[in-house]
C-alpha cells in the first residue's frame, strides 16, 4: 500500500475537491479509506458492483462526483466492477503507475478529489466500443439508482 494520496493533481493544480482525510477516515470503512486515499485494492470478487446490472450512476465515495454509469458498464469477469468509459473524459486523472515493476499499469482517480480508484486496461479483446475495461473498486464508488 502506498502513501496518502496527494492534494495536487499531476499538472500541479490543486484538485478542485479538497479531502480531509481524518474526517473521511471517521466516516468510512477502513478498506473504503484504504483503497481510496492510500491506493489499496479490494479483494476480486467481493466487491458490492462486481456483478451488479442496477441502472444509474457511479460516483466517487469520497467526494460523490459522477465517475460512470451503468450503461458503460459490461461484465469482463476479472473480479471487479469492468466499465468501458467514464461519465466525462474530465471525470478521471490518469497516473503511471509502476508499483508491479516491471509490469506498468495506468492508474485511474477522481479527477475532482485525487481518490484512487482502480485502472484502465486498453487492447484486452473485449467486444465494447473503446477497447478499454476501467477495472473500478466497489468500495471507491457509491451506485445512486436511477
Amino acid at each position: 500500500m502506498s502513501s496518502e494520496i496527494s492534494k495536487v493533481r499531476s499538472d500541479g493544480n490543486l484538485y478542485p475537491h479538497q479531502v480531509d482525510d481524518s474526517k473521511l477516515k471517521e466516516e468510512l470503512d477502513t478498506l473504503s479509506y484504504q483503497v481510496l486515499r492510500q491506493a489499496a485494492t479490494e479483494r476480486a470478487f467481493t466487491g458490492e458492483y462486481t456483478d451488479t446490472e442496477t441502472i444509474g450512476v457511479y460516483k466517487c465515495k469520497a467526494c460523490n462526483a459522477q465517475l460512470f454509469r451503468s450503461e458503460t458498464k459490461f461484465h469482463s469477469g476479472c473480479g471487479w466492477p469492468s466499465f468501458y468509459a467514464p461519465t466525462d473524459n474530465k471525470a478521471i486523472e490518469y497516473l503511471e503507475d509502476r508499483s508491479l515493476f516491471p509490469r506498468v499499469r495506468t492508474e485511474v482517480r477522481c479527477a475532482n478529489c485525487g481518490s484512487h480508484l482502480g485502472h484502465v486496461f486498453e487492447g484486452e479483446g473485449f467486444d465494447t466500443p473503446t477497447d478499454q475495461r476501467y477495472c473500478i473498486n466497489s468500495v471507491a464508488m457509491i451506485l445512486e439508482e436511477k
